[in-house]
């Protein structure tokens, strides 16, 4: 079977397959046993950019899981240290920037990086992907992804994370002239970043929006949506897009950025019967069984993921994944057991 015609590849260009496909947001890092015991005395954006270790990790989900995509080991943050952004990835917060971007001149001087030094960096990327694809094979597509501008600037001008992303927030209106440079500049990067994982052999690429769903939606038409889809711009044509923000219910159809995404995602607070028609006849859906559920007894679980698969037949097709990432503490027999149930064509 050429790649072409996996479940993955088939669901995005619209053709429903008889079983559909699944994999997991964050199916690769720590709730997995192989994966803590190889990052032990490694720090996270280290292994990002160790092509054999990412390779490995990107793997290890495939083997255990079964799924029907492999995600690449990354993180949002991995483009801008490539481009020489001071960030290191603390355990328990997350990406801690050096110097965070808050005034017009700290963007100018941000923006004045050439994006194509991303892709100059970039060789480990490119010899991570070319390992994983040629075990995946034509058995299992890679995808790829990036972080959209939005959930990169917000991080940026927070210094850190954020719960209400307050000072981006106020960035786009105190001083719009700056906010929609930085973002036009991330979108070039993180172009630069998916070009480069599809030129290697990924098969499908994904944008995470993570803070998106903390935007009204006039503010997401206005200082946003330009960005992201001039983000996936050049990607349009050469490899299937997915977009997936958290708690973007309210903007879901904007999601779609005019049609260039082939399929969209949506969190557990929007049933995925909702979701189909608030997107259209003419996009797939991924999602989105709860990641809380994922601790209930397996009869609850088992429930849920087949309402989930009822509610996806809204839609032209559906992805099955999760209404975000995997939790660390996740027990992996149970991710195991959701791909078995999915599989074996019960729902």
């Amino acid at each position: 079977m050429p790649l072409s015609e996996t479940p993955l590849l088939r669901a995005l260009r619209g053709d429903r397959p008889d079983t559909a496909p699944v994999w997991f947001m964050r199916q690769a890092g720590r709730s997995l046993p192989e994966y803590r015991e190889l990052r032990v005395g490694t720090r996270m954006l280290d292994a990002c950019l160790d092509p054999a270790l990412a390779a490995e990790i990107t793997l290890q989900p495939v083997r255990r899981h079964g799924v029907d995509a492999a995600i690449f080991f990354s993180d949002i943050v991995v483009p801008l240290r490539l481009a020489g952004v001071a960030v290191e990835i603390e355990p328990g917060r997350g990406p801690v920037f050096a110097d965070p971007v808050r005034t017009a001149s700290d963007v100018v001087a941000l923006t004045s990086i050439d994006p194509a030094e991303v892709a100059a960096a970039s060789q480990p990327i490119r010899d991570a992907v070319a390992i994983i694809a040629a075990e995946l094979g034509e058995r299992t597509p890679l995808i790829g992804f990036a972080g959209a501008p939005f959930t990169l600037a917000a991080y940026l001008v927070e210094g850190g994370p954020s719960k209400e992303h307050l000072r981006a927030r106020a960035m786009m209106h105190a001083d719009p002239e700056s906010w929609h440079r930085l973002a036009g500049w991330l979108a070039r990067v993180a172009s630069e970043f998916l070009a480069v994982q599809a030129d290697a052999g990924a098969s499908a690429v994904q944008l995470f929006d993570s803070w998106a769903g903390s935007l009204s939606r006039e503010d997401y038409r206005t200082f946003v949506a330009p960005h992201s889809r001039a983000a996936l711009e050049d990607a349009r044509g050469r490899v299937p897009i997915i977009h997936f923000g958290v708690g973007t219910g309210p903007i879901l159809p904007d999601m779609r950025l005019g049609g260039i995404a082939d399929a969209v995602g949506a969190d557990w607070r929007t049933p995925l019967d909702e979701a189909a028609q608030l997107l259209g006849p003419d996009v797939t859906v991924q999602g989105n069984i709860d990641p809380a559920l994922l601790r209930a007894p397996w009869l609850v679980l088992e429930a849920h993921v087949l309402d989930v698969l009822r509610r996806g037949r809204a839609a032209r097709a559906h992805i099955v994944n999760l209404g975000h990432g995997v939790p660390p503490d996740t027990d992996p027999a149970v991710l195991t057991r959701i791909v078995e149930l999915i599989h074996s064509g019960r729902a």
